[in-house]
């Protein structure tokens, strides 16, 4: 006799189907994670702090919040905060979850709101929990060596032992981790174009799919990019490890950043005059220390200050926009006009600035004070870059609106060619 369709092999090939998506998703993030901390030398962590450092960036990746704290005894005070999302481990996390998650729904002609709303629920529980195990262990704290140096004879003389430590704020990353994954989840259904909608969403599927589909495979294909240029300058100049952990940690922050730069966004930044301890390209380092303790603005005109090579981002980032403008107009109704892709397309410009923007966010600092002497030069500095989120969704809804008319253009003529060709093509016999 056969089980009924809500019989107990559904119930657990539902919760299986779940359990394997975030299993997926954790997996892929705590490898790029380790292997990207590994390759940036941090397998060399005091205290056997390693693991504790790669579920904190697993933890980060995701939007949660990993406190920095410091003790340095009751003479001494440390001080200490970061704001960055590890792009690299997020990306990796997230193709990884999505794929496994709609694999399933592949093969259903029909899916009603109510399976979705279940699907997705299982998967947020599991992600959840998967995520408070994970943020359990990201904690850790051990000491600062102070080295040779006048403060390391105080510290010894005072037994001033200064200690930073670290640890997941438990709640905001299961509130911020939790969106996250409704977010992406959101964003795999509507950019899947073999994935069924429910019957109360298929009104949006022909102004929204063709060019959510178009917008991740443009921000995809920036990744694949920078990929392969990371490849290049690790075969071509040599510290390989060190360009690795770039790519591992940050590949998509920087290829990001490349495209909202050549579409004419600003950021206000600045990093210590040390050394950032990974290579960044030489013109960026170089933009970011030019105002040593006030902000440098970054736009493609500063770069190009240093290596006239950066206006091709402009053109690399107008041949992206108007190729996703091309694929969505070839993927949306013959009868959707032209301003209605201009619309579309500006819109979800302005929308994935909005979002390149935010991830591309860094705030990180560190300081150490001990009887009112401080060494910032030693232990550090501040890390920062912030942009003009205002500036960039304006940028991005007047470049796309472009755009979109254009890759309609484009696209009405692509299919007069093809219906000219078929009509002079008698076929055979």
């Amino acid at each position: 006799m056969s089980q009924p369709p809500g019989g107990a092999p559904s119930f657990v090939r539902a919760w299986w189907e779940a359990l394997a998506a975030v299993a997926a998703g954790v997996a892929a993030m705590f490898a790029v994670a380790a292997l990207g901390l590994w390759a940036a030398g941090a397998g060399g962590l005091p205290g056997g702090a390693f693991p504790s450092v790669t579920a904190a960036t697993v933890v980060t990746a995701v939007g949660g919040t990993v406190e920095l704290s410091g003790d340095a005894g009751v003479l001494g005070r440390t001080g200490a905060g970061i704001a960055v999302v590890p792009l690299s481990v997020t990306l990796a996390g997230a193709v990884a979850l999505a794929v496994v998650f709609l694999r399933p729904l592949r093969h259903h002609a029909v899916t009603s709101g109510r399976a979705l709303l279940a699907r997705v629920a299982r998967t947020a529980v599991l992600w959840l929990l998967a995520l408070l195990l994970t943020g359990l262990g990201a904690r850790h704290d051990f000491r600062i060596n102070l080295g040779d140096s006048l403060l390391g004879d105080i510290g010894d003389v005072l037994d001033v032992a200064p200690r930073v430590g670290f640890r997941a704020a438990l709640g905001p990353t299961l509130g911020y981790g939790l969106l996250w994954l409704l977010v992406l989840l959101a964003v795999a259904v509507a950019a899947s174009r073999k994935t069924p909608l429910p019957s109360r969403l298929l009104r949006f599927q022909d102004p929204v799919r063709p060019v959510a589909s178009a917008m991740v495979a443009l921000l995809l294909g920036y990744v694949l990019l920078g990929l392969v240029a990371g490849l290049v300058t690790a075969a071509v100049r040599g510290h390989p490890g060190d360009t690795m952990a770039v790519l591992l940690l940050g590949l998509p922050n920087l290829a990001w950043l490349a495209f909202g730069l050549g579409l004419g966004g600003t950021w206000d930044g600045r990093v210590p005059g040390t050394s950032l301890g990974l290579p960044m390209p030489a013109p960026l380092t170089a933009v970011l220390r030019e105002g040593g303790d006030r902000p440098s603005t970054l736009s493609v005109s500063s770069l190009a200050a240093h290596d006239g090579r950066a206006w091709l981002l402009v053109v690399v980032a107008a041949v992206a926009l108007l190729a996703a403008a091309f694929l969505t107009a070839v993927r949306s109704p013959a009868t959707t006009r032209p301003w209605e892709h201009a619309v579309q397309v500006g819109v979800a410009s302005a929308v994935t600035l909005f979002v390149i923007g935010t991830l591309t966010r860094i705030s990180a600092r560190f300081g150490l004070s001990i009887l009112g002497i401080t060494d910032m030069s030693a232990f550090g500095g501040e890390v920062a870059l912030r942009p003009h989120l205002l500036t960039l969704m304006g940028l991005g809804l007047l470049w796309g609106a472009v755009a979109g008319f254009a890759g309609s253009a484009l696209s009405h003529r692509v299919r007069r060619g093809g219906l000219a060709g078929e009509a002079g093509n008698p076929g055979p016999g």
